[in-house]
């Protein structure tokens, strides 16, 4: 098949949307379709163009078979809710051009991800005039997002937003999202539970895998030399808005009075200044920067709790990818999200969950089981099954590539559909977060 995704972000970006496009359109081309991707230069968690790529010309390359058309794109230095607004309208209109070149190349499906929902319009009428197949694939409900969390305010810019949303979602052939409940959300803003799809992003199990000792980044942070046996609380990814990270700055100023547990912050991002702020005084934090991707596994190791933060407000308009590494590399996880939320139900059976924003209900969690050490390995070792069933790359993309052939028409299928996101083949919602994806497993 002739695929092309339109996307904000790509790699090389190490984390977020663009790993996530990068990895599942190199995926499409080992399978043997041709893809073609819409996207701008690199520049996040930083917000800030990498080095060697210029923001504001076309450039076109190969990578790893993939044929990239970069478009320019404004980059704000702090990403407030009008510079995002902004900055993803320079995406969606620098894009148009190169859109509207691709109409001659008659692809069988073009495949919207969002954010940014504003180059979705583009992408839904180059499949139009093509006569290709249209797919959104939401990844962060972004309108959502950005009225719940105050980035944008307003009844009625509220309600117009909404009402542009829901026409544009109900236009494509497939809308697909993260989790059963982010499918669920699509369905209450007009989509057809028929079009929908449930497609998990998802982690490479035979790279992440739990180490029985992992002591690179101990020593490199100087946690080995310490008299007593460090305890890591780590927390790795992207630190913006949604996060909530001032929690576990609090966190960590509560147990600054206990040497044996350290906190380690890993990543980038807007928010990453006032961490830092709030940690400068605390005996008991450590800061790095992004690491190598080769250095996923080994960091990930590091942690003997991971902590995921997130605010209450963003539950359900995302679900944290940082989770699926997390799972896979067998160590205990503690979230912040309320009963009910796809995070909460992914991770209370085989995790810790505690209210989001609780900051002594986090610093209780991360206590019990640091003096726990067999309850941390059971916890481990039940997410990292979880991984392995629902969450791996190979499982995951696999049934990617058969939805695809189904929607062109390529695939005789009746039975074995992997419509994993509407109730017609026999699971609910309910279940999806559990149901492995069974019977197109391929790993």
């Amino acid at each position: 098949m002739k695929i092309l995704i339109v996307g904000l972000n790509y790699a090389p970006e190490l984390t977020g949307v663009g790993k996530y496009t990068a990895e599942m359109a190199e995926a499409l081309v080992a399978e043997g379709h041709e893809v073609r991707v819409v996207c701008g230069p690199p520049y996040y968690p930083h917000w800030r163009v990498a080095e060697g790529y210029s923001a504001w010309r076309y450039r076109s390359e190969v990578r790893d078979g993939v044929r990239l058309k970069r478009v320019p794109l404004w980059v704000p230095g702090r990403p407030t809710g009008v510079a995002r607004l902004l900055h993803l309208a320079s995406f969606a209109l620098a894009s148009l051009p190169v859109l509207a070149a691709q109409v001659a190349w008659h692809a069988d499906v073009v495949m919207s991800i969002a954010p940014s929902l504003m180059s979705a319009p583009g992408a839904w009428l180059v499949a139009r005039l093509s006569g290709a197949r249209s797919w959104l694939h939401i990844q962060d409900y972004e309108v959502d997002a950005a009225f719940d969390l105050g980035l944008i305010q307003g009844s009625r810019a509220r309600s117009v937003a909404h009402a542009i949303e829901r026409w544009l979602l109900t236009r494509f052939d497939v809308v697909s999202s993260l989790s059963a409940k982010m499918v669920e959300r699509a369905i209450l803003k007009g989509v057809d539970p028929l079009k929908t799809y449930c497609l998990p992003n998802w982690v490479d199990t035979r790279v992440i895998v739990p180490l029985a000792h992992a002591r690179y980044y101990r020593e490199l942070l100087g946690l080995e030399r310490r008299s007593l046996r460090q305890t890591v609380v780590l927390y790795a990814g992207n630190m913006g808005s949604k996060q909530g990270l001032e929690v576990l700055a609090a966190a960590a100023a509560e147990l600054a009075g206990r040497p044996d547990i350290s906190f380690v912050f890993c990543g980038s991002g807007p928010a990453r200044a006032m961490l830092e702020a709030r940690c400068a005084e605390l005996p008991n934090c450590s800061f790095m920067a992004l690491q190598p991707a080769h250095q996923l596994n080994e960091l990930l190791n590091l942690a003997d709790i991971h902590v995921l933060p997130q605010r209450g407000g963003a539950a359900d308009l995302v679900m944290p990818s940082k989770l699926n590494g997390m799972l896979a590399s067998g160590r205990a996880v503690v979230a912040m999200a309320c009963p009910g939320t796809e995070l909460y139900d992914v991770v209370a059976p085989r995790g810790v969950v505690v209210p989001p924003e609780n900051v002594g209900a986090l610093v209780e969690a991360i206590v019990a089981l640091a003096a726990d050490p067999a309850r941390c390995a059971a916890l481990g070792a039940a997410g990292r099954e979880y991984a392995e069933r629902t969450l791996s790359s190979a499982s995951v993309l696999g049934a990617l590539n058969f939805k695809l052939g189904e929607l062109c028409g390529q695939q005789n299928a009746v039975v074995h559909r992997n419509d994993l996101s509407s109730e017609a083949n026999g699971l609910s919602h309910e279940k999806l977060a559990e149901a492995p994806l069974e019977p197109t497993q391929v790993d």
